[in-house]
């Protein structure tokens, strides 16, 4: 009876932590597009990376040369693409809303199959061309804007650039450390390195002088410590630690539910606006991506 109990405390908490890992992904979008206020973008991604792969740095320390090699073969193009993830999507993010940017983004689960298609020869299936049917009628829904007409900005194409960027890393990664000796961790490490160097060189290319002058303002520095140590340091531990401890489609139902988290933060505490056509959009949207997750 004991060991029942312990089981049943135990997938609990990998349910609410997995729940936490959805409302802190949700929240991000709002707090990085509130950091970019006071800092341009691509200091501001370059504050966060480089800050993130400081502190992974020491998931090399007692990896064999050859996992060493290995690894920063496979780091290497995925932090590149990472980089054109970050930028487009903050870049996405200081030009259009949190909410519509929380939603687009999880556009990704759809496109997956469709970039598999490409580089891995995957067809997709009959079930995700639906879901990717209902994912355009959804995205559709919730360009309307208040003067009642159906419109993208600039910043929501920069989110779906994002959002098929994100399908292209999912299936690279997949292809690039399949049958290898890879430590994750230290993937992590390289990718967030690439992604800081590359923004540090590109601001003070573009910025110069300007990205020199940190911003004194208490709260862009809450933001960048609070998107490295819970948006990254936490997400990711609690990913290792509870989705290989519950199923697939519990995972994909609790953590499917970052657009919804992060378009309550940007109507409730940012104060942002969504039209009833558009919560309508966003679920669609979360429903296509929840069933074209889940087997």
């Amino acid at each position: 009876m004991n060991k029942l109990k312990q089981i049943q405390s135990s997938r609990w908490l990998d349910s609410i932590l997995l729940l936490l890992v959805a409302i802190v992904w949700g929240t991000s979008y709002g707090v990085a597009k509130n950091a970019v206020l006071y800092y341009p973008v691509l200091g501001f991604v370059a504050l966060r990376f480089c800050i993130t792969s400081i502190i992974f740095l020491p998931t090399a320390f007692g990896l064999t040369s050859k996992s060493i090699i290995t690894t920063i073969k496979a780091g290497l193009p995925l932090g590149f693409v990472l980089l054109l993830i970050f930028v487009s999507e903050t870049y996405g993010l200081s030009k259009t809303s949190a909410a519509n940017s929380a939603f687009l983004i999880s556009l990704y689960v759809v496109f997956t199959p469709f970039i598999q298609w490409i580089i891995l020869r995957q067809a997709p299936t009959q079930k995700t061309l639906i879901a990717a049917s209902m994912s355009i009628i959804g995205a559709f829904l919730l360009s309307y804007q208040h003067d009642q007409s159906f419109q993208l900005n600039l910043g929501d194409y920069l989110i779906l650039l994002a959002a098929a960027l994100r399908a292209v890393m999912v299936t690279l990664t997949k292809k690039l450390t399949q049958h290898q000796e890879i430590s994750m961790l230290f993937l992590t490490t390289i990718q967030t390195s690439v992604v800081g160097l590359g923004c540090l060189i590109l601001s003070i290319i573009i910025y110069s002088q300007q990205i020199m002058i940190l911003p004194k303002f208490g709260e862009f520095w809450g933001d960048v410590i609070y998107l490295v140590i819970f948006c990254t340091m936490f997400a990711f531990f609690v990913q290792n630690f509870s989705v290989k401890r519950t199923s697939p489609t519990k995972a994909a139902l609790l953590m499917g539910s970052e657009p919804v988290w992060g378009a309550l933060y940007a109507t409730v505490i940012m104060h942002e606006s969504l039209s009833l056509v558009g919560w309508i959009g966003g679920f669609i949207i979360v429903v296509a991506t929840l069933w074209a997750t889940i087997k």
